[in-house]
């Protein structure tokens, strides 16, 4: 899935010139944690986000906070150094970004201006939907050394009991050339799919017949 089709269009932002009151203003009334900062070309120069309002200045959330603080422009205290995505990025990508650099969202940006912005609630929605965890089913866990032909084997399986399949993901296994498929499918008694799997001779990791006692 791009970017494109889970980012926010209408971004709240500031000016550099908008002062760190302002900021707290807009992120308690549109109930956000990120604001780009953008000069009058709609080109990102800096984010704030709640972390830098609430660490630059530990003084301005006293009892007896100084307005003058409050007064301060944001572009004292913004990140400069901004990681920006693009629309047509894929979401799966873009995760690793945030993952490698610790970020909370992301700026997208189209011919140098601002266009969308992408928060780690975004990604975590996408990825409940990519995987069909919001519908109700189970999940089996395959190990295979050969995707295609596994994938063929086991779509068949399901096409014939007549159950849908949410989502498959491939994780690495324990040795180097083996694979694991993970289909989330649309039925809560998979018994019958586990057993037709295994006739193929396929060793299903989950659900596991026997489990470790305590």
């Amino acid at each position: 899935m791009i970017v494109e089709k889970i980012m926010k269009r209408d971004v709240v932002t500031l000016s550099r010139t908008d002062t760190i009151e302002e900021a707290i203003k807009r992120m308690r009334t549109f109930h956000i944690k990120h604001l780009p900062v953008i000069n009058e070309r709609g080109t990102v120069i800096g984010i704030v986000t709640d972390r830098d309002v609430k660490t630059a200045s530990p003084s301005i959330f006293a009892q007896n906070r100084s307005n003058e603080d409050l007064k301060k422009p944001v572009e004292l205290i913004m990140s400069k150094e901004v990681i920006t995505g693009h629309p047509l990025d894929f979401a799966e990508e873009i995760s690793a970004v945030f993952f490698e650099h610790e970020i909370g969202c992301l700026p997208i940006v189209k011919n140098g201006k601002l266009v969308g912005i992408v928060t780690k609630s975004d990604l975590l929605h996408t990825f409940v939907q990519l995987t069909g965890a919001h519908f109700p089913g189970s999940q089996i866990e395959i190990k295979t050394d050969h995707i295609a032909r596994s994938l063929a084997d086991i779509s068949a399986i399901f096409s014939r009991r007549q159950i849908a399949i949410l989502s498959v993901l491939v994780y690495p296994g324990d040795e180097d050339d083996s694979k694991i498929l993970v289909f989330r499918v649309q039925t809560m008694n998979p018994a019958s799919i586990i057993k037709d799997v295994k006739s193929k001779g396929y060793q299903v990791l989950w659900p596991a017949v026997q489990r470790d006692l305590p």
